[in-house]
């Protein structure tokens, strides 16, 4: 049976090494957390999707978080769906999640699953609101963040979404997917985001892939300003994962063709090193 920090580690690195640096109190409701977000999130990204799990999956959220009885204590016969919502429900009910935040998210994995178009940016933010925003103020209330965060917390989790959807140009190109709004294509006159269709026009492509970047910095900035309600001990690893996406931002920046050829996060060391750093400012 995998577990928790099984599940977390295989699906991203920069979270997952950030994450370790929580208190073991934090860290495994986080765990708990992405857990549930990493397996609904597989389901859609297998090729081909697995829409009977993922529709299997969102019928047990929905059955479970109405049960008052519904018991969230977990077991080795489990299995990996019945394990990861106990756990969204565990969370839920102990930080008093809206459920709406966790209905959000799976809109927006369902719309993965129809292949939904986005024609303003819109029609993007709706979808990073179900699957980022929503985690950052599910993030926050973990944390025991004050209300007044919950805004920077929704700024948080979007720009990390945009930085994903820059770095993985050609893995979405593969899952037939493009979550980049398309009157943002056609303002740089670009048909769409495939290599081939760059490289008949690299300048408007260096242009585009600049402006996004743009998008980034302006919500990271505005993200940047809630850190000031988070406790130094809870900042060293959000502060990580936040270089770390800030360092992915700039490789890409300094060279926008590079998502084509490879996958730009950090690694494992990096991420480590860079918190080891915070903890001893």
């Amino acid at each position: 049976m995998k577990t928790e920090k099984d599940i977390f580690r295989k699906g991203s690195t920069t979270y997952y090494f950030s994450s370790i640096f929580f208190p073991k109190k934090i860290k495994d409701d986080v765990f708990r957390l992405y857990s549930f977000v990493r397996i609904a999130d597989d389901y859609v990204d297998v090729v081909p999707a697995n829409k009977k799990a993922f529709l299997g999956l969102r019928k047990r959220w929905e059955s479970a978080i109405k049960d008052p009885k519904f018991d969230t204590s977990t077991t080795d016969e489990d299995s990996i769906d019945e394990r990861v919502i106990k756990n969204i429900v565990f969370v839920a009910r102990k930080y008093d999640f809206d459920n709406a935040w966790v209905e959000s998210f799976l809109d927006a994995m369902q719309a993965d699953l129809d292949k939904r178009t986005y024609k303003t940016m819109k029609d993007t933010i709706w979808y990073m609101y179900g699957s980022a925003e929503v985690i950052g103020l599910m993030m926050a209330k973990i944390m025991g963040l004050p209300d007044k965060s919950l805004e920077y917390a929704k700024m948080q989790g979007r720009s990390m979404q945009y930085i994903n959807f820059i770095r993985d140009i050609q893995e979405d190109n593969d899952l037939g997917r493009s979550y980049f709004p398309q009157d943002e294509l056609k303002k740089f006159g670009l048909k769409n985001l495939s290599k081939k269709s760059t490289q008949e026009n690299p300048q408007a492509f260096a242009l585009f892939m600049s402006a996004q970047l743009d998008h980034y910095d302006t919500w990271q900035n505005e993200a940047d300003k809630g850190m000031q309600y988070i406790p130094k001990r809870l900042r060293v690893p959000l502060q990580t994962a936040v270089d770390m996406y800030n360092w992915t931002a700039e490789s890409i920046r300094s060279n926008p063709e590079i998502v084509f050829t490879m996958k730009v996060k950090p690694k494992k060391r990096h991420v480590i090193w860079k918190a080891g750093t915070l903890i001893l400012q």
